[in-house]
């Protein structure tokens, strides 16, 4: 099925509409918590959602002051680790020697949350399960279902999307909305934008 502009256009507004405002406020003072304590944030994804938390990196680092990182901007160690050590346990051991801490959060954005029956983006629910060890605040922003993340976060958005063939490219394009959102909030943003 070809979607055109004007169908791709109404589902991502219906999308929109349907995001839990409440919700990305409860992240925002979360991210405050957070940058109070002096923590750190560590985003993690996969896929587009990786290339998305590396674009987060940037603007919370600039724009919020808040200090952050992700596994995936170093592939030599995050490739390294998935060949020596295997996929499942990626992102956990690279937080264990990050030396995560309660002050910290991990910040995870995904499609589906991570599925541990079908085996889907176990990383990511390895790496919750770690800093659930160390009371580590947890946020995402997820679709579908929200998976392992919407039920074990203490902050998250859930993206609910109504056409199937659409999920990725409408979750994906929605997480940058999102913490571009929370980026430029009042509470947040402590460095303006060039333009």
């Amino acid at each position: 099925m070809n979607i055109t502009f004007d169908q791709y256009k109404k589902e991502f507004f219906l999308s929109f509409s349907k995001i839990i405002k409440n919700d990305v406020e409860k992240i925002v003072s979360g991210l405050v918590d957070v940058k109070k304590k002096k923590g750190r944030l560590f985003f993690l994804g996969v896929g587009g959602s990786a290339a998305n938390c590396s674009h987060a990196v940037n603007d919370f680092r600039k724009l919020c002051g808040i200090e952050c990182y992700s596994p995936v901007d170093n592939s030599a160690e995050l490739t390294a680790r998935i060949n020596d050590e295997g996929w499942d346990s990626s992102f956990s051991e690279w937080l264990k020697v990050s030396n995560l801490t309660s002050k910290d959060g991990i910040f995870i954005m995904s499609v589906g949350g991570g599925n541990l029956k079908k085996k889907v983006s176990v990383n990511i629910i390895k790496a919750i399960d770690y800093a659930k060890k160390k009371k580590t605040k947890i946020f995402g922003i997820v679709s579908r279902d929200g998976g392992y993340t919407l039920k074990k976060a203490d902050y998250a958005v859930l993206i609910p999307i109504k056409n199937k063939m659409l999920v990725t490219p409408i979750s994906e394009a929605m997480q940058a909305v999102i913490w571009h959102y929370i980026v430029s909030h009042p509470k947040t943003q402590i460095n303006k934008t060039k333009w």
